[in-house]
């Protein structure tokens, strides 16, 4: 997931005006937050959606107030948020078509963590996530992807973390049968981190305008 230090740091600079630390923030988390809107809305409107969630996350990040973790867990729940009204709009979760035997990410250039979780974010993979119970690849997500610990992701979802952890194993588990037949997919899957536990989290605040309005081009 990269420095946390260095993302609280890149959001607090964002809210007082810095574009350049606003870039560093959407560099940082779009690829994982586009993730997480793939599992709920497909690939055809992902981009849209998490368009529309980039927006809102721009004219409120003045009122935002928190460490890394929680901007996570605060982009994933107006992310999610724009999904189910697209969702709403459009009538239900879309099924996501894929071919089985083409379910295998590129794979990473070594082994470190970091290089098979952004396989798995940006991969093939994530397509086999979508087809987990909604509740499940929900969990998946947010735990494994977006990195979330179980209580953001909890409050992220509207539930208790308990569920969020059960969603989370059971998903887990189903992926990595569906998983087992590919060697080099399932090796990403398995070099994934842990998924977050909570920790002591320094708060910050800022509420400082920002010095000139934002667009996805400049990102």
């Amino acid at each position: 997931m990269g420095d946390d230090a260095e993302l609280t740091a890149a959001v607090l600079a964002a809210q007082n005006g810095d574009e350049t630390a606003f870039r560093t923030v959407y560099r940082t988390v779009h690829p994982r937050l586009l993730g997480y809107v793939r599992t709920l809305v497909g690939d055809l409107d992902a981009e849209d959606v998490s368009s529309e969630a980039w927006l809102q996350i721009t004219r409120d990040l003045e009122r935002f107030s928190g460490d890394a973790d929680r901007f996570r867990g605060w982009a994933a729940r107006i992310a999610r948020n724009r999904a189910l009204d697209h969702i709403r709009m459009r009538g239900r979760r879309p099924a996501t078509v894929t071919d089985d035997t083409e379910l295998t990410g590129r794979p990473a250039e070594s082994d470190t963590a970091g290089e098979a979780m952004e396989a798995l974010a940006t991969g093939r993979t994530l397509d086999l996530i979508a087809r987990l119970p909604q509740d499940q690849a929900e969990a998946v997500v947010l735990r494994v992807v977006m990195g979330l610990d179980a209580k953001t992701a909890a409050e992220t979802l509207g539930k208790r973390p308990g569920a969020v952890r059960t969603a989370a194993h059971r998903g887990l588990k189903k992926l990595a049968d569906l998983l087992g037949a590919d060697p080099e997919t399932g090796a990403a899957l398995d070099a994934l981190p842990s998924p977050r536990e909570p920790r002591t989290r320094a708060v910050t605040s800022a509420g400082v305008t920002h010095t000139c309005a934002r667009t996805q081009k400049d990102m």
